[in-house]
C-alpha cells in the first residue's frame, strides 16, 4: 500500500522534511538566544537608570572603557563649559527621526580633568552643512550637570564611518581619545548624555531615554520555528496517507471497470 514512498519523488520529499526539522529545532534556539541576551540587556538598561546618580570619577577616568554594566548610570559632575572648543556631531536624528546634530561641548571639572557633555540635538536648517551651526549657549560660570554615562563611539560599534576633511568643528564620532588629542588635555573616558539641567528654550533638544529591545519578538520567533517543526512531520502523514488513499481508490475503480467489462466469444 505505501510501495510508492520508495519511488524517487517520495524519497527526495523524505530528505527534505529530515533536513527541515532540525534546521527549524535550530533556528528556535538560536532566536531563544537572541531572547535571553536582548532580556539581559533591557534588565541592564533597566538597573542604570534606577541606579541613584554619583560623581562621574567614581565610573570614569582618562583612558578608561565605560562597561555594558556602567552604561547609562546616571552620573553628576561639577564645573563650567568651554564653548570655545564646543563642536557637533553630524548626521545625527531626534525623536522624530529629523537629521541635525548632536552638540558636544567640554566641561571642564574642578581638578581640570574634562568630561564630554552630549547637550542634545539641533537642527540642520543653517545655510550650509559646511557653516558652523547657530548653537544656544549652557549656563555659565560654575554649574553642576547630570547626565547617562556612554561609552565612546566606535565605527565597529555604530557603523558610522570616521569621515576626514570634515568643515571646521564637525566630527562624525564621540570617542574621547580623538577628542583628548584634538584638545590637548585630560579627558574622562566616554561621555555623558545630558539630562540636567534643562536648557532654556528647550534647545538643545535633549536625548530622550535609552529604548528597550524587543525581546518577546525573539520568544515568539522561537515558539514559530519550533511550530514548523512539529509541523514537518504531521504534514508528511498526511500527504502520505492521502496519497496512498488515492492510490487505492485509483486501484478499485481499475478493478470495477475490468470486472465490468462483458465478455467477448
Amino acid at each position: 500500500m505505501y510501495r510508492f514512498l520508495m519511488s524517487r519523488q517520495w524519497v527526495i520529499l523524505t530528505l527534505i522534511a529530515l533536513l527541515l526539522i532540525p534546521t527549524m529545532i535550530r533556528l528556535g534556539i538560536w532566536q531563544m538566544h537572541r531572547y535571553d541576551e536582548r532580556t539581559a540587556r533591557n534588565q541592564l538598561v533597566t538597573d542604570a537608570l534606577a541606579a541613584e546618580p554619583v560623581p562621574v570619577e567614581k565610573l570614569t577616568a582618562p583612558g578608561h572603557t565605560v562597561t555594558s554594566t556602567e552604561r547609562y548610570r546616571t552620573v553628576t559632575a561639577k564645573g563650567r563649559f568651554d564653548t570655545e572648543d564646543e563642536v557637533v556631531v553630524r548626521r545625527r536624528t531626534n525623536s522624530d527621526d529629523e537629521v541635525g546634530y548632536h552638540v558636544l561641548t567640554p566641561f571642564v571639572l574642578d581638578d581640570g580633568k574634562v568630561l564630554l557633555v552630549n547637550r542634545g540635538w539641533i537642527p540642520s536648517d543653517g545655510p550650509s552643512q559646511t557653516a558652523f551651526p547657530k548653537v544656544p549657549a549652557p549656563p555659565s560660570g560654575e554649574v553642576t550637570v547630570e547626565g547617562r554615562l556612554m561609552p565612546d563611539e566606535t565605527t565597529a560599534a555604530s557603523g558610522i564611518k570616521n569621515l576626514q576633511g570634515l568643515p571646521d568643528r564637525q566630527i562624525m564620532l564621540i570617542n574621547s581619545e580623538q577628542q583628548a588629542r584634538r584638545l590637548d588635555a585630560t579627558v574622562l573616558g566616554g561621555y555623558i548624555s545630558q539630562t540636567a539641567p534643562e536648557p532654556k528654550g528647550d534647545t538643545p533638544e535633549l536625548l530622550g531615554d535609552p529604548g528597550k529591545e524587543d525581546a518577546a519578538l525573539n520568544y515568539a520567533y522561537a515558539i514559530q520555528w519550533w511550530l514548523f517543526a512539529a509541523a514537518v512531520p504531521v504534514g508528511w502523514v498526511v500527504l502520505a496517507r492521502r496519497e496512498a488513499r488515492e492510490r487505492a481508490q485509483e486501484a478499485a475503480e481499475r478493478s470495477g471497470t475490468t470486472e465490468s467489462e462483458p465478455a467477448t466469444v
